[in-house]
C-alpha cells in the first residue's frame, strides 16, 4: 500500500487527482500506476485501469485471479467493473469514495470470488485527496 501511496503522490505532483495503484502477484509487483486522465486527456485513465492493463500484459493473461490490487481510493464503478472482468483475487483500498465509489453505487459489481479489504492507510490517502482539492479551489 505504501507503493500505491507513492504513486498517488506522483499524480498529485502532476496535477492529477491523487490516486495510486499497485498490483502484486506471488509477492512480486507486476504493475503500478497513478491517475493520468489530464495528461492523456482520457477519462478512463484511472490508476486501476492502467494497472490492470500493465498486469495483464506482464502475465500474458487477461485474468488476474492470483493477484492483489492495492489502491489508495475505493474504485469507481468503471474500475470495479474492469476488476470484475479481470477476476482479480483481492482488492485492498485506503479511503472510501462517498460520491463515486462502487460500494455505494453498485456493491455487487465485483467478481463474487474477489476478496475486499478497506481502510488500509485510509487517513493518509484521505488527507492527500483533501489537500489536492483544497489547492484546486
Amino acid at each position: 500500500m505504501k507503493m500505491a501511496f507513492q504513486e498517488a503522490q506522483k499524480a498529485f505532483e502532476k496535477g492529477e487527482i491523487p490516486v495510486g495503484a499497485v498490483i502484486v502477484c506471488q509477492n512480486q509487483v507486476i504493475a503500478k500506476g497513478h491517475n493520468l486522465t489530464e495528461q492523456l486527456t482520457d477519462v478512463t485513465a484511472h490508476a486501476e485501469m492502467i494497472c490492470i492493463t500493465a498486469a495483464a500484459e506482464n502475465l500474458g493473461s487477461k485474468y488476474l485471479t492470483d493477484c492483489t490490487l492495492y489502491v489508495t481510493l475505493e474504485p469507481c464503478v468503471m474500475c470495479a467493473g474492469a476488476l470484475a472482468w479481470s477476476q482479480i483475487g483481492k482488492i485492498v483500498y485506503g479511503a472510501s469514495d462517498e460520491k463515486r465509489g462502487f460500494a455505494r453505487l453498485n456493491p455487487a459489481v465485483l467478481h463474487p470470488k474477489t476478496e475486499l479489504i478497506s481502510g488500509i492507510m485510509e487517513e493518509e490517502s484521505s488527507q492527500l485527496m483533501k489537500s489536492f482539492f483544497l489547492n484546486k479551489r
